[in-house]
């Protein structure tokens, strides 16, 4: 595409250094570019001193320094309904949830998307570390050149028709690059340091954040075998392989290894943990899905995929197939560890990325 081509880009802007970058390189190549702050959560919540106010001031700066326009919209309700009843519904029933997935695929990817086309913009950027690529008449996701950074695990339920109207202006490149950019051009983030925690909502302490909305519901903390080791605040509070906040180092005759969740039984309302990361209790060979995205529409069942069951996690060998009940399977050539259902399984060719799918359950003999 020449620069005679392009048009309006849309840039989700953050106020961090990655997005800020993104709309920078965008008018390095020619593009039209404005730029959106998206206000997701209500500060007024109650909690501890919200980030948005300042996010918006770094993001009015960047543009500022780029002479470029900054909308601001606010997509509070659109996030609580699409987002986080679910986020809620699935911490309720004791999994664990990723609300960046649907975050992406509800909120960047299609209300942004929407509202970037009300303005009268074809096109959408943001700053991830993603690539896409057109070939054979599809809009494929591709993994980030940088490994360390790549975010093509939160992007896989992000549809087809999403991506051919988006743009990655850091796919290529590496973090240090970006922040080498930033601090070359005077950008006022060039050294902010990355934003972590829930989607929109930031760092939070988790377990009274989650309390505020979900009762406590104390119960008993066990071995496999029954041995009462102390007791728990609830089961929605903990995930399959969390060591911290058990509160039961010191058990007589256990010696001290730590102690890491492995199982919920919630017809007792008890936490199962396991002493030692080598346990087997961890460890599962397949797993099985809820409905699976497929990026493409094409199910990929001929030959060995690589899979990651959490964000940068290295890429795990495994084969996928249907089972009659239209789940999707994946059976991995290595026994996985802490395989958490509410999680996402995200199956790779190579470097492209085919889809994804919520993890119903973890299979540990097949």
């Amino acid at each position: 595409m020449n620069a005679a081509e392009k048009g309006l880009v849309v840039v989700g802007l953050s106020g961090g250094v990655d997005s800020s970058v993104a709309a920078l390189r965008l008018l390095a190549e020619g593009w039209r570019v404005e730029g959106l702050f998206m206000k997701n959560w209500e500060e007024d919540d109650g909690t501890e001193a919200c980030t948005a106010l300042r996010d918006l001031a770094d993001a009015e700066a960047v543009c500022r320094r780029l002479g470029i326009r900054l909308h601001v919209a606010n997509f509070a309700a659109e996030y609580w309904e699409s987002v986080f009843e679910h986020f809620l519904a699935e911490h309720r029933s004791g999994r664990t949830p990723n609300p960046d997935v649907l975050c992406n695929r509800e909120i960047k990817f299609k209300v942004f998307l929407d509202y970037a086309r009300e303005l009268g913009a074809e096109w959408i950027a943001t700053g991830h570390y993603a690539r896409v690529r057109q070939r054979a008449g599809h809009w494929e996701l591709l993994c980030g050149v940088d490994a360390a950074k790549d975010q093509s695990y939160f992007l896989h339920a992000v549809s087809e028709q999403a991506l051919a109207r988006t743009l990655f202006p850091l796919g290529e490149l590496r973090k240090e690059e970006v922040r080498h950019i930033a601090a070359r051009h005077g950008l006022p983030v060039a050294s902010k340091k990355d934003s972590t925690g829930i989607c929109f909502i930031g760092e939070r302490r988790f377990r009274e954040f989650l309390a505020r909305y979900l009762p406590r519901q104390p119960g008993p903390i066990e071995t496999p075998e029954g041995r009462v080791l102390g007791r728990h605040e609830g089961l929605a509070y903990y995930t399959l392989g969390q060591r911290r906040g058990l509160g039961v180092g010191g058990v007589r005759g256990a010696g001290d290894r730590p102690w890491y969740v492995a199982d919920k039984d919630f017809a007792r309302n008890a936490l199962i943990v396991v002493q030692g990361a080598d346990h087997p209790f961890l460890y599962s060979r397949a797993l099985r899905t809820e409905s699976f995205h497929w990026i493409n529409g094409t199910p990929v069942f001929d030959r060995p995929l690589l899979a990651r069951t959490r964000h940068r996690q290295p890429l795990q060998v495994c084969r996928a197939e249907t089972l009659p009940d239209g789940r999707l399977q994946v059976t991995f050539e290595r026994p996985q560890w802490a395989v958490t259902p509410g999680q996402s399984v995200v199956l790779y060719d190579g470097e492209r990325c085919l889809g994804g799918g919520v993890i119903a359950e973890a299979v540990r003999d097949v």
